[in-house]
């Protein structure tokens, strides 16, 4: 064993990310096989999980991406069992698929907009982890992240179904985590704050001056970058926070202290 892979934080491990064809899915696509793993990248535009997975080949990683949306039971299971029978197991998962949506006052809020937030958001973690969970049941165990956000932690104005969604996410994550600790299963959330994404870009150009208000709401005046939070994850579901179950930990540059 070399130096470099005795301080990677996920080497022999196989990893599923969903969400993984841009933003901090891609970010995190490319930090766990830097840090060893074998990833399955989980997305429903398939252009950009082939381009993804063609630069990690190329750069002497093994990877593979399944084009699947999470709200879709058969689709999450065939991705699981993709990972299962290209690599002989499932030891992290990184479930991070999510959705946002324009701002409207909760009066205004129209249930079709509603739905597709919680199909994708809580639904699509609901799916994720049960399939995750019954893979690593059968084998040796293993750690599942889900991507929440500081909107899953605090409310704002005109975002009701998001911090809605937000905050069961990291109900499921506490739920599992109880559940299937004694089966060597570790769940755990993180809470990213404002992250450079498509997502926040569209908003941002839709809203310019909101990010003025962003850059001095919180001690770190920056918005984050999408390795950041990929950084924090691949932690999660490595070895090294092998006592860390049922938390959330928050990447917001300290947006939630104030």
């Amino acid at each position: 064993m070399t130096e470099a892979t005795e301080r990677s934080l996920l080497a022999g491990k196989s990893a599923l990310i969903t969400g993984a064809s841009s933003g901090i899915g891609a970010a995190a696509a490319r930090v766990f096989c830097r840090e060893g793993a074998a990833v399955t990248l989980v997305a429903r535009r398939e252009p950009q999980l082939a381009a993804l997975t063609h630069e990690l080949r190329a750069a002497g990683h093994r990877a593979q991406y399944v084009v699947a949306d999470v709200s879709h039971t058969q689709d999450v299971a065939r991705a699981v069992e993709t990972a299962l029978t290209t690599y002989g197991h499932l030891d992290a998962a990184f479930n991070n698929a999510g959705i946002g949506a324009t701002p409207a006052p909760l009066h205004l809020l129209d249930e079709h907009t509603y739905d597709t937030i919680m199909d994708t958001n809580v639904r699509g973690v609901w799916n994720s982890m049960r399939h995750e969970i019954r893979a690593m049941l059968t084998d040796r165990g293993g750690a599942i992240v889900n991507n929440s956000s500081t909107a899953g932690l605090v409310a704002t104005p005109v975002t009701a179904a998001y911090i809605a969604s937000k905050h069961a996410v990291l109900g499921l994550t506490k739920a599992a985590a109880n559940e299937y600790a004694a089966q060597n299963i570790r769940v755990n959330a993180i809470a990213p704050g404002t992250t450079r994404s498509e997502m926040i870009d569209t908003w941002l150009r839709e809203n310019p001056a909101i990010e003025k208000t962003l850059l001095t709401s919180a001690p770190l005046p920056r918005i984050a970058h999408p390795t950041e939070i990929a950084e924090a994850a691949a932690w999660l579901c490595s070895d090294r926070a092998s006592y860390i179950i049922g938390t959330t930990l928050t990447v917001d540059g300290g947006w939630t202290t104030r």
